[in-house]
């Protein structure tokens, strides 16, 4: 699990989990950042588009909804200010999920 630690929505990927005693490697962003491959996953799947979060704060501040840049710019922006990211990410096997989303969670204990 990608996030960072004072996001609400990381915080409650961590308990939900926690409930179903399920041991989660967590990657706090704040301190770390995403790897450009890991990141990739999550934009091969869902799109980096999909992957932002466009009412953020952030994502104003950074000026991103105004600017004209590649798809690598952006990648490179998001990886420096993850604050950007719809958090968080999660990664179970070959499940992928981004943001508050207790039903994929749940379908990632559900995999053999």
């Amino acid at each position: 699990m990608f996030g960072l630690k004072k996001s609400s929505a990381t915080r409650a990927a961590e308990r939900f989990f926690k409930e179903r005693r399920v041991k989660v490697i967590f990657v706090d962003l704040g301190a770390r950042p995403i790897a450009k491959g890991e990141l990739g996953r999550f934009v091969q799947r869902f799109g980096l588009t999909a992957l932002l979060d466009l009412e953020g704060k952030t994502y104003e501040a950074l000026g991103l909804a105004y600017l004209r840049i590649s798809e690598e710019g952006l990648t490179e922006r998001v990886i420096l200010h993850p604050e950007v990211l719809k958090l968080p990410l999660v990664r179970g096997g070959k499940l992928l999920s981004i943001g508050e989303d207790a039903a994929g969670w749940a379908a990632m204990l559900e995999q053999p």
